[in-house]
């Protein structure tokens, strides 16, 4: 969310970012909120002509009723009381047409507010033009991609050979797009989060557990209309900010997910790829504004570290300007290899949505001087389980259908160095 004044100042800037996001059915909103705030502005200046005309009007009333007590002349009196009760409907005029300024006002900002929420943030230079995420640029691999000379199956017959889901079932119990995971695979998912838990205390975070249902207004100030991709820890209340020294707020968290996107999708897809509910562990970063780009780095370096500690090969996209969800100022995709399609594909989410959530929020510390400013906030996912089992198992399966655990992850399978079918 930009500041208003930032739009009022800069409006064509404003505009030049909608087009860069190719987003030009939102070029009109930047006038219409420059003319709310204008109509917002006049109302608050009009309201406040008014409360001083009317305070004015009151203070000239005590000396009249002073008069008034001790005059003697009837005519007098009467002239007096005149001046008083014409002052007195002045003073009630003046408080109605408050009231309609007080409404204008309202009525204003609640429009300004509704088109703030939709324009975009101003994205980082760094961030490369395209329209949408086939415009995604390769910045770096990391680990070598391998296609072993054997044939991989796709990640749900790996899973069954060690009786290690059931979609049927689910499908039964809960409809499509839900899974049960069972045995060592479901060993494994809890490993995963287990493993990425402790990976990220081990680079100071802190573990949160968060509630898992919040307030429909919290949810309109963390993430975009269109998007339900970052939910940020919120400092609660209006009036309530951190100490500089509180700065930087590094928190790892666990997350239940649910999302209603199921639809028809090509069979790489499938299985538990694109699902109704999963989990993650995520990095949360609350910090000074000078610090938020270095911030950036370092968390998408962590999921690289992560990934590679796990045998995983890796690759590092920069999300194009069309492909930013509105908070985001940057974003990076990390995917990892999977040798069964010899493509990589998405796992982790980095971005940096600089000052908009906590100016929708109100997140903020004290500087030096005392003076309050917006933090700038940050989110990378750590691992998210399905997508990460599918890596996991596809880069670590043997001729034999055997699968190799990572030396990084044995401690959370009570040792376990490979896994062997069943079937």
């Amino acid at each position: 969310m930009l500041d208003i004044k930032f739009v009022r100042e800069n409006p064509e800037l404003v505009k030049e970012n909608i087009r860069k996001k190719f987003q030009n059915a939102k070029l009109p909103l930047v006038d219409e909120a420059i003319a709310l705030d204008a109509e917002r502005r006049q109302a608050i200046a009009d309201g406040e002509a008014l409360k001083a005309e009317r305070n004015k009007l009151s203070k000239a009333n005590a000396p009249l009723f002073g008069q008034l007590k001790k005059c003697t002349d009837e005519a007098k009196k009467a002239e007096l009381q005149a001046q008083i009760d014409a002052n007195n409907a002045a003073v009630k005029a003046s408080a109605e047409r408050m009231a309609q300024m007080e409404a204008k006002k309202e009525n204003a900002e609640a429009a300004l507010n509704k088109i703030m929420l939709v324009i975009p943030q101003i994205i980082d230079p760094a961030v490369p033009i395209g329209k949408d995420d086939s415009c995604n640029v390769e910045v770096e691999r990391f680990g070598e991609p391998k296609v072993p000379d054997f044939e991989i199956p796709y990640h749900t017959d790996i899973m069954e050979r060690f009786d290690g889901i059931d979609m049927d079932a689910a499908g039964r119990v809960s409809g499509s797009g839900f899974y049960y995971l069972l045995g060592d695979i479901a060993r494994m998912h809890e490993a995963v989060l287990a493993y990425g838990r402790d990976f990220m205390i081990n680079k100071g975070f802190t573990y949160c557990i968060p509630p898992f249902m919040i307030h429909g207004n919290v949810v309109e100030g963390v993430m975009s209309q269109t998007d339900m991709d970052a939910m940020m820890y919120k400092i609660e209340g209006e009036d309530l900010y951190l100490p500089e020294t509180a700065l930087p707020q590094t928190l790892t968290s666990y997350s239940p997910c649910f999302r209603k996107e199921k639809g028809a999708h090509g069979i790489e897809e499938r299985g538990i790829y694109r699902i109704h509910q999963f989990e993650k562990q995520e990095m949360i970063v609350v910090c000074k504004a000078e610090d938020s780009k270095d911030w950036y780095e370092r968390l998408w370096r962590f999921s690289v570290e992560l990934f590679r500690s796990l045998d995983i090969p890796v690759r590092q996209l920069e999300c194009c300007s069309g492909d930013l969800a509105d908070l985001k100022c940057r974003s990076c995709d990390i995917e990892a290899w999977s040798p069964r399609q010899q493509k990589y594909f998405e796992v982790c989410s980095c971005s940096n949505l600089g000052d908009a959530q906590a100016r929708r929020l109100k997140i903020r510390y004290k500087d030096e001087s005392g003076k309050m400013q917006l933090c700038h906030t940050l989110n990378n996912t750590c691992v998210a389980p399905p997508r990460m089992l599918i890596a996991l198992l596809e880069n670590n399966l043997q001729a034999d259908g055997s699968v190799l655990i990572p030396k990084a992850l044995q401690p959370y399978m009570g040792g376990t160095e490979i896994l062997r079918p069943k079937h």
